[in-house]
């Protein structure tokens, strides 16, 4: 019996124990689910009108010509443009709707000052000249809030881009209803500023806003916050130490707390991310190779 007895506490020695459980890292929800489908739709419509844009802007060149060949001819890949411009008017509306929503039925007028708005602010000046000093090692890091200086200005570029390029597009698309009340010479200004100002923001888009959302090292291969709606607590303490400091005050951690990503949005959104990252770089190199061989 005492062998038996021996031999049973030996066996239960070496049994698997238990793991510590796994300390959870708690993750803050930053943008909803309405606004990660409108970037989503927004992302997608944006990259089909530069690649089906682009060919037109660029038409004498050799991979211009090879590209809309394979969109199906130059006159489908403007249909396709055109449907992609009519999503992209959408998300735009949808977008304002949604804000008009917040201050008409809501009643909520942070969206026009304070921490949480998009309007650009004293404060931002301060931070870009603080950016610019850090850069080089003359002063500390900014703190910065909910939203950076750099953020804003891609925001309002959109409103920018949807006045000057929606605004020429549809002139172009409907010349017969917009020359009964516009003069002639007006078209070959639409004409050129449509061109151009998309060029400027296909550039921009592909290289400024994906560095700043992506590539800099902080973030370096991908930012899954715009697609996860959520990042980890401590991130937001490092970028937004001013949002990270209001919130714990306020108890909006609490109230935010999302909880870690499921697998599949992350590798959803790996996927989706650096499609757009290559597809747009790759449109950056073909812009540059058209204008040197010109």
């Amino acid at each position: 019996m005492a062998e038996t007895a021996e031999r049973e506490t030996e066996a239960a020695d070496v049994q698997p124990r238990p793991a510590a459980a796994a300390v959870q890292v708690r993750h803050v929800r930053r943008f909803d689910r309405a606004d990660r489908y409108l970037h989503f739709l927004m992302m997608c419509s944006f990259l089909g009108l530069a690649a089906t844009g682009l060919p037109l802007l660029f038409s004498e060149a050799p991979w211009a010509k090879a590209w809309a060949h394979a969109l199906g001819g130059f006159e489908f890949g403007g249909t396709v443009h055109r449907i992609l411009a009519v999503t992209l008017i959408g998300v735009f509306v949808t977008h304002v709707g949604r804000l008009l929503h917040r201050v008409i039925v809501k009643k909520d007028y942070s969206i026009f000052w304070g921490p949480s708005s998009m309007v650009p602010q004293p404060r931002d000046i301060a931070d870009l000249f603080g950016h610019f000093k850090w850069f080089v090692g003359a002063g500390p890091r900014p703190i910065f809030d909910r939203f950076t200086y750099w953020e804003k200005f891609d925001y309002w570029a959109v409103f920018w881009g949807m006045a000057i390029i929606g605004g020429s597009g549809l002139m172009l698309w409907f010349p017969e209803q917009f020359a009964r009340v516009l003069p002639g010479w007006l078209f070959n200004i639409a004409l050129l500023v449509h061109g151009e100002e998309a060029l400027l923001a296909v550039g921009f888009i592909f290289t400024i806003h994906f560095f700043n959302g992506h590539i800099r090292p902080e973030k370096f291969p991908m930012d899954m916050v715009i697609f996860t709606g959520s990042l980890p607590e401590a991130e937001l303490r490092h970028e937004r130490p001013a949002e990270h400091e209001r919130l714990r005050r306020t108890g909006g951690l609490d109230r935010l707390n999302a909880g870690p990503p499921s697998h599949r949005a992350l590798v959803v959104g790996r996927f989706v991310g650096t499609s757009a990252v290559i597809v747009g770089l790759t449109l950056v190199v073909l812009i540059m190779y058209a204008f040197l061989t010109r």
